[in-house]
């Protein structure tokens, strides 16, 4: 096999027009994330009304998973990611104005919870559609040979904007308000569908157009289970996500246990995000191609250790640390997952298995916000995040004892064979 070109991915016009547009997008989408926990938790003082953000997000993005996939295979690529910028720019002008004095003044504190709600419920429909149409594109951006380098590329493009965003609206919070913190995602998401257009329109390569949506449906999730490598990426990382999921009540953390402010809560955010940043881009020039089944359980292990290590502590740079080694092992697991499914994929069948996959995994990430949130009204804060680092460990040593498919799950033949193909 040639040598391996860690830029290979980056000497395409377009696909670094696209990690711009990805960049800005999740930037401003995590700045938000942010400021809409430390804002819900700062009105009602209640984690279970962190989990409910996530509740909120996931009824949406669950149910419309399949429905979107069907319709990003169908439909043209770009012109779809612009559509799904332009509304999640209303959502964001939409919180800016919850959080402005003047509804803030005027409106009771249950009218604007339920409107934050609301929006979150709206913002939970486009991302099944956000998840989808980012992959497919993607895979039209570069040559077939590189995808595995363009996953790379592109999750940890998601993952600096993440850190990036986690860090800034922590501080900004502090620094301008919550108000004028969102009018600056606003302004990001809108500067992000102004530079989407630099990218030319995509060709549709799905040969099944205006195939039935039943039938097109029961075709990608018939892939899914039936592709073992796949199905098995995905249930691990579903799980350890679900049990994981420590960051939907850090805010509980930042301002009752560490005591650290917005300040020290947009760190603990960023923390795991920088851990996953390192990680990835050691990955482009260390491939995980090789024994990727076992890279991707000792990473799964690894996050549940520093799970439980963030749920004991009680100082400040522990916790940091902790959470930076939970974000690093996190990032091999994407990029291993990221990987597999851009290579065993079908073009004309990325959306739809896309979708799947934010079933399984997206939407994890919002149903264990609420379990987090759940479990910590429940069985408190620290209980709770012990508890989780507990099954995703659990999780790890039972499917590498019971699924040799994972285990032994090496990628090298299909980076070959697409090398020969190209």
């Amino acid at each position: 096999m040639a040598k391996q070109d860690p830029y290979a991915a980056l000497r395409i016009r377009e696909f670094n027009i696209f990690l711009l547009v990805r960049f800005l997008l999740v930037f401003g989408w995590s700045m938000q994330f942010i400021v809409i926990e430390w804002q819900v938790y700062s009105i009602t003082k209640d984690p279970l009304s962190l989990g409910i953000i996530g509740l909120m997000e996931i009824i949406p993005a669950f149910s419309m998973a399949l429905f979107a996939g069907h319709i990003v295979d169908q439909n043209e690529k770009r012109n779809l990611l612009a559509i799904c910028t332009a509304a999640f720019s209303l959502i964001s002008l939409g919180l800016f104005l919850l959080t402005s004095d003047r509804f803030v003044n005027n409106w009771s504190t249950n009218s604007i919870l339920y409107s934050i709600y609301g929006l979150v419920f709206f913002g939970g429909f486009l991302r099944s559609f956000f998840g989808p149409t980012i992959f497919s594109l993607v895979a039209l951006l570069v040559p077939k040979k590189i995808y595995h380098n363009a996953a790379t590329w592109s999750t940890s493009t998601w993952k600096t904007a993440s850190v990036s965003g986690a860090l800034f609206g922590g501080f900004f919070i502090s620094w301008i308000g919550v108000d004028k913190t969102l009018s600056l995602v606003f302004i990001l998401v809108i500067l992000s569908l102004i530079i989407l257009f630099q990218i030319k329109k995509k060709p549709i390569l799905n040969t099944k157009i205006g195939e039935p949506m039943m039938q097109s449906l029961k075709v990608g999730v018939k892939f899914v289970f039936q592709n073992k490598a796949v199905l098995g990426a995905l249930s691990l990382d579903m799980i350890a996500v679900l049990f994981g999921g420590t960051v939907a009540i850090l805010s509980v953390f930042a301002q009752d246990i560490l005591k650290v402010g917005p300040e020290g809560f947009g760190l603990l955010n960023a923390s795991i995000s920088m851990g996953s940043i390192v990680t990835m881009f050691i990955t482009t020039y260390i491939p995980i191609h090789k024994n990727t089944g076992k890279k991707m359980l000792i990473s799964v292990f690894i996050f549940g250790l520093s799970i439980i290590a963030f749920g004991l502590s009680s100082i400040f740079w522990v916790s940091l640390l902790a959470l930076f080694i939970s974000g690093a092992a996190d990032g091999i697991s994407m990029v291993i997952r990221q990987t597999i499914l851009q290579l065993k994929t079908p073009d004309e069948m990325r959306g739809r298995v896309s979708s799947v996959n934010s079933m399984f995994v997206g939407s994890s990430n919002e149903l264990g916000a609420f379990e987090s949130g759940l479990a910590a009204k429940l069985l408190g804060p620290v209980v709770a995040v012990v508890f989780g680092g507990s099954m995703t460990l659990i999780t790890a040593v039972t499917t590498g004892i019971v699924s040799p498919t994972i285990r032994n799950l090496d990628l090298t033949e299909d980076i070959e064979e697409n090398e020969s193909e190209a």
